[in-house]
């Protein structure tokens, strides 16, 4: 089975399938100019639809990875993903405090889902 890629350009491809796994990119906000908590919902509405577009959801994460730029943040960051995540399906996540590509973004999430088994 090859690798499928979506929504690409030179440089990176938002979404990549293989093997019955969807791995996203990093997502962030696309309005940075509101909070930790308005910067989470989008990215996990982005994750959403990016998931949905590779026929999966997050019902089947595998992972995630979230990097935020102040840990001062990172309950009100929690407080949005744990209202998102699907109850008692959460992925193995690692959670880091980290400088992003720009320094209005609070936050990026990068998630792996497997394919609902068809």
């Amino acid at each position: 089975m090859g690798v499928t890629y979506h929504e690409s350009n030179a440089r990176m491809s938002q979404v990549t399938v293989h093997n019955g796994t969807v791995y996203l990119a990093g997502q962030v906000p696309a309005d940075a100019t509101v909070g930790m908590r308005g910067q989470t919902e989008q990215v996990l509405a982005r994750i959403d639809e990016l998931l949905a577009q590779a026929g999966t959801s997050k019902k089947h994460l595998i992972s995630a990875q979230v990097w935020v730029t102040d840990m001062a943040e990172f309950a009100e960051m929690n407080e949005v993903w744990e209202a998102w995540v699907v109850p008692g399906r959460p992925p193995v996540r690692a959670a880091l405090e980290a400088k992003l590509a720009k320094p209005e973004w609070k936050v990026e999430i990068m998630v792996v889902a497997a394919l609902p088994d068809a």
